[in-house]
């Protein structure tokens, strides 16, 4: 689990950074409260991203990959592949027409993701003008989804892993080279960006998968009972793995009555979904295959043991996260989207960022409340397998439905006293109890307990934590001072506080017992073994 847990964290650590260096340099070119042009294509982007996470990230994965493991399992290698290539055609088969519909109705798809728009013709208009380029992208994602299903299921990680780097350099591509541009040109540069990225990511995959022997070919389209058993697993777990987006997109709806909020919100989100990518989704691809083979073979006490493990991995790497976003989110926004962003625009010999004080205090207000859902947001990366791999995805979809009401109505009641805070607190809300009522029913099923060990190592991660928000409440209020060491480079000053945290955040996690040499050296002593 860690060797392919360290591959997969590689490779999307090294995407998330590009998509850092993205993220500064749309948010200093476009801006984000003050323009149009930044909410319009953040709200069309959001579409296609979601689809892009669940197919690529999650939901997809649920059905697909217990049900090909099974194929591989019973019937032999032919069977899978087989199987994959029904599977393949009717994606396509089905993808086609609903993108046709979208482009043909897309204002009505528009009013559904972003109904506060309409009172503001241009935005309205740039926004469906965006979502018509970039929705393509939602079927290469899908068979992006379907190739790194059948690679992950082989062993296989880094391709899948490592794909998303091609939206961010074709994106950071794009607005470098429109940087001087009119907005609406840099906009529509990006927006065709994110349809290449998604057409090498495919090209990416298609060679990766082919590699191992699975070029899958298109047949007839036809309604295979196997096919069939996808759907009838997939469509609860499209809501279930899916319900963090489901519940983005209905935020995003609520928050476009106010201007600049759907930009805030989406910045804000960039950010947190480094650590929840790095860890929980990384935790979840490798998870998956892993409980979905140990299910099949009958190693329960294995798969306990897995789950057990993956929550402790998660709360070691994802609470000082929580804390850093908690403390310093306004800081770390005003880093990346105003100071690093300039500076690396005027290397290109463009003007300073158009992300504005406002903008930052507005996204790190965002960023705090995210910061204590971002442990939720990671469990629910681990509790969902566990019912993936038994083939259960209608429990995991109830309470999905319940999350989603929940965040719903609780947005709604507080957006008017609010605004747009009230979103991202009803998204955490909503995810912590769907945590909660996921690892409850697993307890209930003795599918999971947790150990005494994951109790005790939880207790003194959280220790080490709030050590570690100590020292940043404590450091962040001399930024300015350390500013000067770096050429009054406030940016930097808040980089290196914060690279100081990682080093705080060891030392007291070594000393407390919330990690132990002794885990490395087993893990150590197992690679060289092997």
């Amino acid at each position: 689990m860690f060797k392919s847990l360290a591959t997969v964290s590689g490779m999307t650590m090294l995407s998330r950074i590009l998509g850092f260096v993205r993220q500064i340099l749309i948010a200093g070119v476009i801006g984000a409260g003050g323009n149009p042009v930044a909410d319009a294509f953040w709200a069309a982007f959001r579409l296609p991203n979601m689809f892009r996470r669940l197919f690529a990230e999650g939901a997809f994965h649920a059905a697909f990959i217990p049900l090909f493991q099974g194929k591989q399992v019973n019937e032999g290698e032919a069977a899978a592949k087989k199987f994959a290539e029904e599977v393949l055609t009717a994606l396509v088969f089905i993808l086609t027409l609903f993108t046709a519909l979208v482009e043909i109705a897309a204002p009505l798809f528009v009013f559904m993701i972003a109904s506060g728009f309409q009172d503001d013709p241009e935005k309205f208009s740039l926004t469906t003008l965006y979502a018509r380029i970039m929705f393509p992208y939602l079927m290469l994602m899908s068979l992006v989804g379907l190739l790194s299903g059948v690679l992950n299921s082989v062993g296989r990680f880094a391709a899948s892993a490592g794909a998303p780097l091609a939206l961010n350099i074709c994106l950071i591509t794009a607005i470098l080279i429109f940087a001087d541009a009119e907005t609406e040109v840099t906009g529509m540069a990006a927006a065709w960006a994110v349809f290449a990225g998604g057409v090498v990511q495919l090209a990416i995959l298609a060679y990766g998968a082919a590699r191992q022997g699975y070029w899958l070919k298109l047949r007839m389209p036809r309604l295979t009972p196997d096919v069939k058993r996808l759907f009838i697993l997939g469509a609860p777990g499209f809501i279930s793995a899916g319900a963090i987006q489901i519940n983005l997109i209905i935020g995003t709806n609520i928050a476009s009555q106010e201007p600049g909020a759907v930009s805030w919100l989406m910045n804000a989100d960039q950010l947190y979904q480094l650590p929840l990518a790095v860890i929980g989704i990384a935790l979840a691809v490798v998870l998956l295959p892993m409980l979905s083979r140990r299910v099949k073979e009958g190693d329960e006490v294995g798969a306990a043991r897995a789950i057990n493990r993956s929550l402790e991995i998660a709360a070691l790497l994802c609470f000082p996260a929580a804390v850093a976003f908690i403390i310093i989110g306004a800081p770390i926004c005003d880093a990346l989207f105003r100071g690093l962003a300039s500076d690396a625009l005027s290397l290109f010999g463009s003007s300073g960022s158009k992300f504005t004080a406002h903008d930052v205090e507005m996204t790190g207000a965002a960023l705090a409340i995210f910061g204590w859902g971002l442990p939720a947001f990671v469990w629910h990366k681990i509790f969902s397998p566990a019912f993936f791999a038994r083939e259960d995805t209608r429990t995991p979809m109830n309470y999905a439905l319940i999350a989603i009401a929940v965040n719903t109505g609780l947005a709604l009641a507080l957006f008017p006293f609010y605004g747009f805070l009230s979103v991202a607190f009803a998204t955490v809300v909503a995810t912590w109890l769907q945590v909660g009522l996921l690892a409850h029913k697993l307890y209930r099923r003795g599918q999971f307990k947790p150990s005494r060990r994951l109790a005790e190592r939880l207790v003194r991660i959280l220790a080490a934590a709030i050590g570690l928000g100590v020292y940043l409440h404590f450091v962040i209020q001399y930024t300015d001072v350390i500013a000067d060491i770096f050429w009054d480079r406030t940016w930097i000053s808040v980089l290196a506080i914060s690279a100081c945290g990682v080093a705080v955040y060891g030392a007291f996690a070594f000393l407390l017992g919330a990690a132990r040499i002794d885990d490395y050296k087993t893990l150590f002593k197992g690679k060289a073994q092997s």
